[in-house]
């Protein structure tokens, strides 16, 4: 085999690489989705939902769990099945990140992926908005 049909062969073959290593990584991602953006959601669709855990909304149902979520600044809110690993700090009030996929047309709940509830933990540095520790109100 001569050297230029090597180089060629090895330069197709890094191009074809570079483009499949380009299609897995952005396939798997979608963008993150407010429940109000979810209104005309497609059926047997995959979403990454980002919002606030509605207060009073989270419920046990045998393995899964239960809750809503919401806009972080409106009132837009879906129903959310869980069945999967929950995170610790998951709490009413927090902030979470979860794949969901639109449960069958007309039906308004989403069902979470296993194992892709990520809860946005509150920061003690946060803009000041956050309840505060008994160490921030006692200064020494």
């Amino acid at each position: 085999m001569s050297r230029t049909l090597r180089l060629s062969f090895a330069i197709a073959a890094a191009v074809v690489l570079a483009g499949v290593l380009l299609y897995t990584s952005f396939a798997g991602s979608a963008e993150a989705r407010q429940p109000s953006e979810l209104r005309d959601a497609k059926a047997g669709t995959d979403y990454r939902l980002t919002g606030v855990v509605v207060e009073g909304s989270f419920k046990r149902k045998g393995e899964s769990i239960v809750f809503r979520v919401r806009d972080r600044k409106g009132h837009a809110s879906v129903p959310v099945t869980y069945s999967g690993q929950v995170p610790d700090p998951f709490r009413e009030g927090r902030e979470v990140i979860v794949t969901v996929r639109k449960g069958p047309a007309g039906s308004a709940t989403f069902t979470g992926k296993p194992d892709s509830l990520v809860t946005k933990c509150p920061s003690k540095f946060d803009d000041g908005k956050s309840e505060k520790t008994p160490a921030a109100s006692n200064p020494s």
